[in-house]
């Protein structure tokens, strides 16, 4: 049932953004940008980025939401919940004001047997964090700190921020690329009709070879982040306590929840993947992060 939902909550979602963006490219004139003459760059690069970047950034707007629902996290105000959720949002507490944030993110919990935690929301002040129900039965209290230190980092950095801006410059570029790709091998087809389903089918072809590519890239950013965020919760905990969260995610990190993919780069965790799945990782090994920490803070 929950699965069905999500779908459901995707679909609306993504053509909500389809039609917003559709109206605003209308309203400005710019939803055509093929002339008698060829191409117009400059409102082909505008479509593309507004496109792009719209809706990038009205999907981070309804991170938070989507998250909730997607996710069934139950929202925590401080001095709710039992002893134990009180004590997380204390921790949460201590390490925003270690991290200097401005306000105190949203606390929630959701049921999954994953040990996993993450972090979304559109900007410092409107951001909520959330833990797993396997996370708070099989961590100790001192591995619980370093996770949700590690995701508070994450929202010190901007790193939500960060990665829309990224996704949404790459969507952009691979919209402008595809469709100058696509109106060059078109040109040299003399039917009308013809050239138009040619530069349908490639504009197809190269979005989804040129997405794949994208993926990487925007992977590789994200894998960057999460050392980043390691650091920042070795900082805003201990170097100790972050330590001991990730190794007690690489000894015991079964089983995974993969109720809302669209979650997994928010997660302290994805799991393992190997060779060529690796370069679409939204995350390092455990072990190379491991090891980096260590180097870090000189911990042995």
């Amino acid at each position: 049932m929950r699965f069905f939902r999500n779908i459901v909550l995707m679909g609306l979602v993504n053509i909500g953004i389809i039609v917003t963006l559709s109206i605003v490219l209308q309203v400005t004139g710019l939803s055509t940008y093929i002339e008698q003459s060829g191409y117009s760059y400059a409102s082909l690069a505008v479509f593309c980025l507004i496109w792009g970047m719209g809706g990038a950034f009205i999907s981070l707007l309804l991170s938070k939401t989507i998250a909730k629902w997607s996710m069934g996290v139950k929202v925590f105000k401080q001095g709710e919940g039992d002893s134990n959720i009180q004590k997380l949002y204390r921790i949460l507490h201590q390490c925003s004001a270690n991290a200097g944030l401005k306000k105190i993110p949203e606390f929630g919990v959701y049921k999954s047997p994953e040990m996993n935690a993450f972090a979304t929301g559109p900007s410092e002040s409107r951001a909520l964090v959330a833990v797993s129900s396997g996370l708070i039965e099989k961590m100790t209290d001192s591995e619980i700190e370093g996770v949700i230190a590690h995701e508070v980092a994450h929202i010190k950095n901007g790193d939500m921020i960060t990665m829309t801006l990224i996704q949404g410059i790459v969507n952009a570029l691979v919209m402008f690329l595809a469709r100058i790709i696509a109106f060059a091998v078109a040109s040299n087809i003399e039917r009308e009709s013809q050239r138009y389903w040619v530069r349908f089918a490639v504009i197809i072809v190269c979005e989804i070879v040129l997405g794949l590519f994208g993926v990487m890239l925007t992977s590789w950013f994200s894998r960057r982040r999460e050392f980043r965020a390691d650091a920042g919760g070795a900082k805003y905990s201990s170097p100790q306590k972050m330590l001991a969260a990730l190794e007690a995610l690489q000894r015991r990190f079964e089983p995974m929840d993969n109720r809302a993919p669209q979650m997994a780069a928010l997660k302290i965790s994805s799991g393992r993947k190997g060779g060529f799945l690796a370069l679409m990782s939204t995350h390092p090994p455990l072990s190379d992060r491991i090891q980096a920490l260590k180097t870090a803070t000189l911990i042995r």
